[in-house]
């Protein structure tokens, strides 16, 4: 959801005033991390994460168009982040689930939230590997849309891309998620995948 006034909360934060680019990070620290969580599936690697991303948002806010919203441009700072992250080699053990997640009292929420949701499900190991399988585009439009539950007019905004291509690209991360599903239920998982032992099977996403 849009911050209220945040045009007028940006323009300020363009003329260097801490105090509204603590307002946005406040507004937007709960989506930050939770994104940061997707990609990296960590608790305390997301939290850094998302936390340094904020930073080198406010860093970059030269560059940044106040005509336009603020999330989208800074979830690319945040994915290119958490991306970078991940090609360094710094990959932790997955799947951590979230609700070992010790993050998960700051965010109370009344319903359960997206991944939640998703981690309840069946075959939940399973689809933890697999999505870390996918390509960067594919794995990135997994996370928006069944991690955080984005609706594909907030993933079309979120990405600048047209609703057309949203679809298109949901249809074949999913459909890559399956194949890859369906080569591990052949093969078995991978010893380091780090799972718990007795812990359930993933749930069905695709």
């Amino acid at each position: 959801m849009v911050l209220e006034n945040e045009g007028q909360i940006v323009r300020e934060w363009k003329d260097g005033r801490k105090q509204a680019y603590e307002a946005l990070v406040r507004h937007y620290m709960t989506d930050a991390y939770l994104t940061a969580y997707g990609f990296v599936h960590n608790a305390e690697d997301a939290r850094d994460l998302s936390q340094e991303a904020f930073i080198k948002a406010y860093q970059a806010r030269e560059s940044f168009d106040a005509q336009r919203p603020f999330y989208p441009w800074f979830y690319r700072v945040l994915k290119n982040h958490c991306l970078n992250f991940l090609k360094r080699g710094r990959r932790p053990m997955m799947p951590l689930y979230y609700e070992d997640n010790p993050e998960r009292e700051r965010f109370p929420a009344d319903t359960p939230t997206p991944l939640e949701t998703l981690e309840q499900e069946e075959r939940r190991r399973m689809v933890r590997v697999a999505v870390d399988m996918l390509s960067d585009d594919h794995r990135e439009i997994i996370v928006l849309k069944n991690f955080k539950g984005c609706s594909y007019k907030e993933i079309s905004e979120t990405l600048d891309i047209p609703m057309g291509t949203v679809m298109s690209r949901l249809y074949y991360a999913r459909r890559a998620l399956k194949e890859i599903v369906e080569k591990l239920e052949t093969e078995g998982l991978p010893e380091t995948a780090g799972f718990a032992a007795g812990s359930e099977p993933a749930g069905e996403v695709i």
